[in-house]
């Protein structure tokens, strides 16, 4: 009866789950724990400079991250929370670059990424109205993923819905200078060919940027040194977690 229970809460699909739940599903999950044992351990034993090497890499991605992509044919828009569809002034700075790479070359594709709650608007569908009311034409080339809760879910299914229409080439990572370094570490260990584009002009470094830079770092720590000793000791289940 239990292992029952247990496969049917397993089976349970994400877009289904709350905000809240996704994230204890993901602090929960024992390879996760793991990696961020490692990456603790190493951190401590380093005296704090594992962590601070981080920060400064995902400073350096978020200061020097262009806004005009070199290539750009195929964009992706990472989603953000937007509860009841409200966009925040980081979901509307993304779109705003949308929109504006748009009107100054048009890509051949625009993929939209990002699922929601239940009750409240896809982030992909959000996106879409946005940039529909920014200028783009009802006939855009959008793509919509509307199941994934997070940025590593969000290129998984982005990789999927690519490898459908037999895409091959670079993809633009659209998100906001915070974001991009985690984007990138995704992207590298999912294959994709990829560049960076910033949705803010210049990186304003006020107390909730710093902030959220300190967290990205924790993060991007937390996965790649995770992943790093998972591939050494070849823990195939923990690698797949982040594949």
């Amino acid at each position: 009866m239990a292992a029952s229970a247990a496969r049917f809460r397993l089976s349970i699909p994400i877009r289904r789950m709350t905000r809240l739940d996704h994230r204890r599903r993901l602090l929960f999950d024992r390879h996760v724990l793991h990696a961020g044992a490692v990456a603790g351990l190493a951190c401590a034993l380093s005296g704090g400079l594992v962590y601070v090497g981080y920060f400064v890499h995902v400073l350096r991605t978020a200061r020097r991250a262009p806004v005009l992509p070199e290539h750009g044919e195929t964009v992706l828009l990472f989603g953000k929370h937007a509860p009841g569809g409200r966009l925040d002034a980081d979901f509307s700075a993304r779109i705003a670059r949308t929109a504006a790479l748009w009107h100054a070359r048009a890509p051949r594709l625009l993929v939209l990424l990002g699922g929601a709650a239940p009750g409240h608007p896809a982030e992909a569908d959000v996106a879409r109205d946005a940039l529909l009311a920014h200028g783009l034409p009802g006939d855009a080339p959008f793509r919509l993923e509307k199941t994934s809760r997070d940025t590593l879910q969000n290129l998984r299914n982005a990789r999927a819905l690519l490898a459908a229409d037999a895409h091959r080439g670079r993809v633009t990572l659209l998100s906001n200078r915070y974001h991009l370094a985690r984007c990138a570490l995704f992207a590298r260990q999912l294959g994709f060919d990829w560049e960076l584009c910033a949705a803010e002009p210049a990186l304003r470094l006020t107390p909730a940027t710093l902030w959220r830079l300190a967290g990205e770092a924790a993060y991007v720590c937390w996965i790649d040194l995770g992943t790093r000793y998972a591939r050494l000791i070849g823990h195939s289940r923990m690698v797949a977690r982040v594949s």
